[in-house]
């Protein structure tokens, strides 16, 4: 198959379960609708996708762990809306639409934060599928640490203290594994754990997310330098307006190029031991140039 077919493909089972997602519940005021607004507001759905794929890799069915897929997307929305709130990043735009709490106020939008991460642990722990109960809690459980002050809370308070002061490399690099590579770490991990794969398996593909997160957060921090707002759908320059030390800060322009890329090959290789590996380390490549 052709690996953007693939990927389509994948984005297309999340979209559709998460359209489903929600649905009938109660009328709770605009909570529902201001929590799908976020969840349905698109984006390249690339933890869903990594967990499946990597499920797929491990021997796993991908579609059976898809309300675990879509419960690693709803706790990264809910995230994405927290980090656009006045006492955070203060932004106006998301995926080229008001942030949540332009059209819903702040209050609301703090609550559909909070209820999408709750819903995101409720969706895994009522999902239904045929699995081991063992392998349901040990995903859990993994989403758990990445998501809490181990992994993209405490990462978020890291950047937070860091506004206007000059961080050291190391200072950066632990605060992006944290914000951003903890739940992209966990995707991998959590689709090894819902396939049963091996404990050298769970291994390899943490070490290919890690690189692969990286590289993400050194490409972001590039096209909020270089980008282009319309195409982002954010506005740029937000890291200097909020005086963040970026790798762009501290390597520049060219060095980060550089380091995305060897950041990439390395991911890559993390791979070697798998039979089919190909469509994760085609995704590696394509982050790599990507403008959004």
């Amino acid at each position: 198959m052709n690996f953007a077919q693939q990927m389509k493909e994948d984005t297309a089972l999340v979209e559709a379960w998460l359209h489903e997602a929600f649905r009938e519940r109660e009328t709770r005021a605009d909570l529902y609708d201001a929590m799908r607004y976020s969840l349905l507001a698109g984006g390249k759905r690339l933890r869903p996708v990594l967990m499946l794929e990597t499920c797929r890799l491990c021997g796993g069915d991908p579609e059976q762990i898809l309300p675990f897929a879509c419960a690693i997307e709803m706790l990264h929305t809910y995230s994405l809306i927290h980090d656009d709130l006045p006492s955070m990043d203060n932004d106006d735009l998301r995926r080229g639409r008001p942030t949540n709490h332009k059209v819903y106020g702040e209050a609301t939008a703090i609550l559909a934060g909070d209820a999408l991460l709750t819903a995101a642990f409720e969706t895994m722990l009522e999902s239904g599928c045929d699995l081991p109960a063992q392998r349901v809690l040990d995903a859990a459980a993994c989403l758990g640490r990445a998501a809490g002050a181990r992994g993209m809370v405490g990462g978020q308070a890291l950047d937070m203290a860091g506004e206007g002061h000059a961080l050291a490399l190391s200072e950066v690099e632990e605060l992006q594994r944290l914000k951003t590579g903890a739940l992209i770490s966990a995707a991998c991990e959590m689709g090894c754990i819902l396939a049963g794969g091996s404990p050298e398996e769970r291994k390899a593909v943490v070490k290919y997310a890690q690189k692969l997160g990286l590289a993400f957060q050194i490409r972001d921090d590039m096209l909020d330098v270089e980008g282009d707002a319309a195409t982002l759908g954010k506005p740029i320059g937000s890291d200097a307006a909020n005086e963040k030390t970026t790798f762009v800060t501290l390597k520049g322009l060219e060095q980060c190029h550089k380091l995305v890329e060897q950041l990439t090959a390395e991911a890559e290789r993390a791979l070697d031991g798998f039979a089919q590996p190909e469509f994760l380390r085609w995704l590696a490549r394509t982050l790599v140039g990507r403008n959004n």
